[in-house]
Order: C-alpha cells, then structure tokens, then sequence
C-alpha cells in the first residue's frame, strides 16, 4: 500500500511541476486574425450594400458605408503593426492604395 501510495505522488508532483507550456496566440496571430476578421466584415457590408442597391432600395447605405471604411481602414492598421511585429517590410505602395479605396468609400457620401 505504501508503495502505490508513493509511486502515485511521484506521479502528482511530476505533472504539477513539469506542465506544458500554454500555446496561446502570439501578437502576430493576435493582429493577423483583427485584419482578417475586420475586413472580411467591411467586405460584408459592402457585398450587402450592393445586394440592397440592386433592390433598388437606399435605406441606411451611407451610414453602412462609413462603417465598411472605418472597418477597412482599422484593418490596414492592424495589417501594418503585423509587419512590423513580424519584422518584415511593410508593403507601403499596396497599403496606401487600400487605405486611398477605403477613405475615398468613407467620403463619397
């Protein structure tokens, strides 16, 4: 009985001691899914826009359209704090051109 006993906190203290590391997202990965998820949603609203133009119906199109740029604009932030996380050349001429497209969507209305 002393032996099982034994062997079984050996065994406890063990695992206590030695955990695995929590593999938790890393700073990239935290900044990498903004950018995804923030202009997946912008591209949403716009994709949705269209569907409600095409209705024929204006209802609430400026106001969702200002909320698709600010969105796109928020994701290029996050797109160039990735890069420079990562340390990788952060591609100017395409993040300037996407964020000229989206701040010319939040200003046409």
């Amino acid at each position: 009985m002393k032996r099982k006993t034994f062997i079984f906190l050996i065994f406890f203290f063990t695992n206590l001691f030695l955990l695995n590391p929590i593999l938790a997202e890393t700073p990239l990965d935290v900044y990498m899914n903004d950018f995804y998820s923030k202009s997946n949603e912008a591209k949403q609203i716009l994709k949705e826009i269209e569907v409600t133009l095409k209705e024929g119906s204006r209802s609430q199109v400026c106001s969702r359209q200002r909320k698709a740029a600010k969105l796109g604009l928020l994701a290029n932030d996050s797109l160039i704090k990735a890069f420079e996380i990562s340390g990788e050349e952060v591609p100017i001429e395409a993040i300037k051109a996407s964020q000229l497209r989206w701040k010319s969507i939040l200003n046409e209305c």
